[in-house]
């Protein structure tokens, strides 16, 4: 699964540490889920598009081989 966590922070000119902050886990986890390392839960994907005010599909999505 790829995302566009990176993309998304940026655009809100959030850190790892304060999106991290905002939805419940450590920093690292955030820089995981952007090095496409950690699959996010499906409560951890709903807060982050909640964060970002878009669908969770326009977030993560499936590549080929997924």
């Amino acid at each position: 699964m790829n995302n566009t966590i990176k993309v998304e922070r940026a655009i809100l000119n959030l850190t790892q540490a304060k999106l991290a902050e905002m939805i419940g886990v450590s920093r690292q986890t955030i820089n995981a889920m952007e090095l496409n390392k950690y699959v996010p839960s499906t409560v951890l994907a709903l807060k982050i598009s909640k964060i970002f005010k878009k669908p969770v599909n326009e977030i993560f999505f499936l590549e080929k081989d997924d």
